[in-house]
């Protein structure tokens, strides 16, 4: 027992020696914040928010802008809005089956100490919903009245957000949307803008741009991070090619409890992992594949976090008008290959809507409540190939008997991006070998895809179905009649009426049965779309620091990053190497 006693004195001591001397070479101000650098991705590609897609520019506009509402984590896990650039906000149903918001803001300014206002927020939300600007996160703003109006005419001023005074913002909703303040205002693409800084940059740019040499890039009035001037935790100090240093904006007004400083340095995946064996990192996204491979073989049970979209095949109903057809080219998908074409995180597909996306109410999310719509299991494919030969020949295609009699020439249309080359080439083979369908993969660019999907002029083509919120409504609510973005050309009156219902519902649960069953329509009846497989990511914060936020839809958090206490880290690390008393 005297041995036990003098070994815990020892170790006790020794731990108080180290955390003096960690302490000492941490960078930390007086109040114990400490400067954080992490590795998010390449070098930004933009800083306007109705334009950011990727997840390191969104990442670095989460910190240096607040918008309305932000996120923070409730009962059961799940996401729940707080106010942000708001201090409280009021809802009001209108007799007319519209819903009226009304935020008053709680007083913040500007980097520069001017007010922030609530015309801020009007003049960025009308920028978003401009169909010249052409932002892909336009359709957040689709529920709000007067949204599809202003699209078709381009009169921003349709659009049901207003400024009842400096400090009160009223936006009309065309429904109750339960996500709305969860999801559009803590979007990225809502943050708020002041219009005479945006204009007086755009002028200083354009001037640039007259004198511009031809080995030049334009400028563009965000081109410079350090002379934005921002409303959030952080503004932006110094940059140069491979990293971007934010520093505390004192105008904020709410207290920062995490870094004072945050360094933003770019680099791919092998980049980002070299320079967090070196220290000079304390956050990396994304993991390599390998290094994800060695967390799965470590410990099978871990698993990736989920990425809000499904890779998909796209039918085209208005020229695959046979349900029966559509079903066909689905049950021959073996999702298990395709899945294991697409990297160590790929899962086959279960529904439209991925794992991840919150079920209203509940412990599960909303795919785990849903179940499978698809059969993936391997032991009944060869039952699945019999049903679809079976199907086609009740259609009036026996095998050999080739589709492209009546349709035309078939393509698979498709972006030669990561495996979606090795997927296309696979999918044509399953339907080719079971059906006797023969159909050409066609890589083609981005913009080509999008513009063959919007026209109509396509028959199949693969894509990753996403949303801009983290609810299963915005997975489903382009597939209505009509709708701009129903790149399905997808009619069905029943379908219609189901989201029309979704988008009044009061009553949280049965909105979600609606939902799920939307989604089996979609899927399982009319077979308009074909989901292929889910993937997931993963990202890693060193140990010796904790509160890191990764939001559902991708991008960081880390103005609440804490240093751990040392002394915790070294016994928790110790406690189970001590000698045990005998």
């Amino acid at each position: 027992m005297k041995l036990w006693k003098r070994l815990t004195a020892l170790c006790l001591s020794a731990l108080v020696c180290v955390t003096l001397l960690t302490a000492c070479g941490r960078k930390e101000s007086a109040d114990g914040r400490a400067s954080l650098s992490v590795c998010v991705g390449e070098t930004p590609a933009t800083y306007d928010p109705i334009y950011a897609q990727r997840i390191g520019d969104q990442t670095i506009l989460n910190h240096l802008y607040e918008n309305l509402m932000r996120l923070e984590t409730g009962e059961n896990s799940q996401a729940i809005a707080v106010p942000g650039a708001a201090k409280s906000v009021d809802m009001k149903e209108n007799s007319d089956g519209t819903v009226t918001y009304t935020f008053r803001l709680r007083g913040g300014k500007w980097s520069d100490g001017v007010e922030v206002k609530a015309s801020d927020f009007v003049y960025a939300w009308q920028r978003l919903a401009d169909p010249a600007t052409g932002s892909v996160y336009a359709p957040l703003l689709s529920i709000v009245s007067g949204y599809a109006e202003a699209q078709a005419s381009g009169d921003i001023s349709l659009l049901a957000v207003s400024a009842k005074s400096s400090t009160t913002l009223v936006v009309t909703l065309t429904g109750h949307y339960d996500w709305f303040l969860r999801e559009v205002c803590t979007s990225i693409a809502t943050m708020p803008l002041r219009q005479d800084v945006v204009q007086r940059l755009k002028q200083e740019a354009d001037a640039a741009n007259d004198n511009l040499k031809e080995d030049e890039t334009p400028r563009r009035w965000w081109s410079d991070p350090t002379r934005l001037v921002t409303n959030g935790p952080y503004t932006a100090s110094a940059e140069d090619e491979n990293a971007l240093t934010l520093t505390e904006n004192t105008a904020y007004g709410k207290k920062l409890t995490g870094p004072e400083d945050l360094t933003f340095r770019f680099g791919d995946t092998q980049t980002a992992e070299v320079l967090y064996d070196q220290g000079v990192v304390d956050a990396v996204w994304p993991l390599t594949e390998e290094e994800m491979a060695e967390q799965m073989e470590a410990d099978e049970t871990w698993q990736a976090e989920p990425v809000l979209e499904t890779y998909s095949v796209m039918f085209n109903c208005s020229r695959l008008e046979d349900e029966s057809i559509r079903k066909a080219l689905s049950l021959v998908i073996d999702r298990e290959q395709l899945a294991a074409m697409a990297g160590i995180t790929a899962q086959p597909a279960e529904g439209l809507v991925p794992p991840g996306v919150p079920e209203d109410n509940a412990d599960l999310d909303f795919r785990a409540c849903g179940g499978s719509l698809l059969d993936n299991d391997p032991e009944s494919y060869a039952d699945r190939c019999q049903n679809a030969v079976d199907l086609m020949q009740n259609a009036g295609y026996d095998r050999g008997s080739d589709l492209s009699a009546e349709l035309g020439a078939l393509e698979y249309l498709y972006v030669d991006q990561g495996s979606n080359k090795t997927v296309a080439m696979a999918l044509c083979g399953m339907w080719g070998h079971y059906l006797g369908v023969n159909v050409t993969p066609r890589a083609v660019t981005p913009a080509e895809l999008a513009s063959a999907m919007r026209s109509g002029n396509y028959t199949l083509a693969g894509m990753s179905v996403s949303a801009v919120c983290s609810d299963a409504e915005c997975f489903l609510m382009d597939w209505t009649t009509g709708n701009r973005d129903n790149f399905l050309h997808y009619e069905n009156s029943a379908y219609d009426t189901l989201m029309s219902i979704i988008a009044g519902a009061e009553d949280g649960s049965a909105r979600m049965g609606c939902l799920h069953d939307a989604e089996d329509l979609l899927l399982e009846i009319d077979c308009a779309i074909s989901p292929l497989y889910t993937v997931g990511t993963a990202w890693k914060l060193r140990d010796t620091y904790l509160g890191a936020i990764r939001d559902p839809r991708g991008w960081f958090d880390f103005r609440g990053v804490y240093p751990k206490p040392v002394t915790v880290q070294l016994f928790q690390q110790n406690q189970w190497n001590t000698p045990q008393p005998q």
